[in-house]
């Protein structure tokens, strides 16, 4: 199965660093941040957690949860978040879901079914694809997925800046331009009538082209 933008994210029930997880309790009504790793003890990933780490605040205002995964169990997870502390300065102050079974990673759409029932002997090479960014709305609806290679580490800003623009979008009838950061101008997004957007945009906006109408972010 290969999940789409759109799509329902699947709910799960797994073990963790902060105990066993049934995903949409644990997720209650935030947005969530799902990204998945290939295996524990691994260079790039360990960059990565220490980042997310350390970008939790961030999240936190935008009432959104953080959930890491590998494909590992839950006791290889706190042995290398103790090496994660030491060598980027912050631990793991999230779950990290231990899917030594593949179930997760399986029901995710990272790797395929006949991909066996176990972790053991797999190495990251045979987990590449689970390499993955899930950002998931209340609703649990899934409004954004990015695939990562393992040699490329993720940009977190990028998936704030990401995170920004689907609340922002979700609240409002807008679409926000290439590049796009907090406070930048946005567009009206092309299913809105002229006469609708008068009415949503009373001061008007900019129209270079009359597809492309140009109007500042609303709060």
């Amino acid at each position: 199965m290969t999940l789409r933008i759109g799509d329902t994210a699947p709910d799960f029930t797994a073990e963790s660093t902060e105990g066993r997880i049934g995903f949409y309790d644990w997720a209650g009504d935030s947005w969530c941040v799902l990204f998945s790793h290939p295996k524990d003890f691994t260079p790039v990933c360990t960059t990565e957690l220490g980042l997310m780490a350390k970008l939790k605040p961030e999240f936190d205002k935008r009432n959104c949860r953080i959930i890491g995964l590998s494909v590992d169990d839950v006791g290889h997870h706190k042995s290398w978040s103790r090496d994660i502390e030491e060598t980027q300065g912050h631990a793991p102050n999230f779950p990290m879901v231990g899917d030594s079974n593949l179930v997760v990673s399986k029901l995710y759409g990272m790797l395929p079914a006949d991909a066996g029932g176990s972790s053991q002997f797999r190495t990251a090479a045979d987990n590449a694809t689970v390499r993955n960014v899930f950002v998931i709305a209340p609703d649990k609806s899934i409004k954004l997925v990015i695939s990562y290679p393992m040699s490329t580490g993720r940009n977190f800003d990028e998936i704030l800046r990401a995170l920004d623009s689907l609340q922002l979008t979700a609240a409002h009838k807008v679409a926000t331009p290439g590049n796009w950061i907090q406070g930048d101008d946005v567009i009206i997004v092309p299913a809105m009538s002229d006469e609708d957007a008068k009415k949503a945009f009373p001061k008007g906006w900019g129209a270079p082209k009359p597809y492309i109408r140009i109007v500042a972010q609303p709060n």
